[in-house]
């Protein structure tokens, strides 16, 4: 998994409350259990027509929002069906931090163990932030480190708490298989004293 330290850049705002994850990517591209090629797919219903043309208006589609590795969103981001495609999709198509003011707890967990930082704030910051990121010339900073957000040039800064496991496992890189991965010496012990102890198992 891919390690997440800091962010810094431009983010995108969606005042959206309630999007779900199959807003988030539609259930028609869940075929696929690869965690690369769902970006194209973020948000497909909102950025594109019915004949694949991309919709102008929305957020994503303009530039420089196509760049975004921030999302700035309205409270209960990710509710509905628990499908952990859709933070593949946001990593895939560059967002490796979502701001709301809450998030679905399925999608919460879900996306510390890909990699993307569901960072919850006060409405009153989403607000702010959400406006300032409406201003093409904003540069938006999550520092996770120092558990600090950031924007320039308006010199706006907000702190946050996250419980320290989760901080870790991002600031490591560390998902569930990683971390099982370094008790691998107790593992192979143990199976090597099952063997002996128990050879009929």
């Amino acid at each position: 998994m891919q390690k997440f330290t800091k962010v810094k850049g431009i983010a995108a705002p969606l005042p959206m409350v309630n999007v779900d994850t199959d807003r988030i990517i539609p259930k028609q591209f869940l075929k696929t259990i690869k965690r690369t090629g769902l970006g194209k797919y973020l948000f497909n219903d909102l950025r594109y027509d019915l004949q694949g043309k991309e919709i102008a208006d929305f957020v994503l589609n303009k530039p420089p929002y196509r760049q975004a590795q921030i999302l700035i969103a309205g409270e209960n981001f990710g509710c509905g069906s628990s499908r952990e495609h859709a933070p593949w999709a946001l990593l895939d198509f560059g967002i490796r931090c979502v701001i709301a003011p809450s998030f679905a707890d399925i999608f919460y967990n879900n996306c510390f163990k890909n990699g993307v930082l569901p960072l919850v704030l006060p409405q009153a910051q989403v607000d702010k932030l959400m406006a300032l990121a409406q201003k093409p010339d904003t540069l938006i900073t999550v520092d996770l480190e120092t558990q600090t957000v950031s924007a320039y040039p308006d010199n706006t800064n907000f702190s946050f708490t996250i419980e320290p496991f989760r901080r870790e496992c991002l600031l490591k890189g560390l998902d569930d298989i990683a971390l099982t991965e370094q008790h691998a010496g107790d593992i192979a012990t143990y199976e090597k004293k099952q063997k002996t102890e128990r050879p009929w198992l």
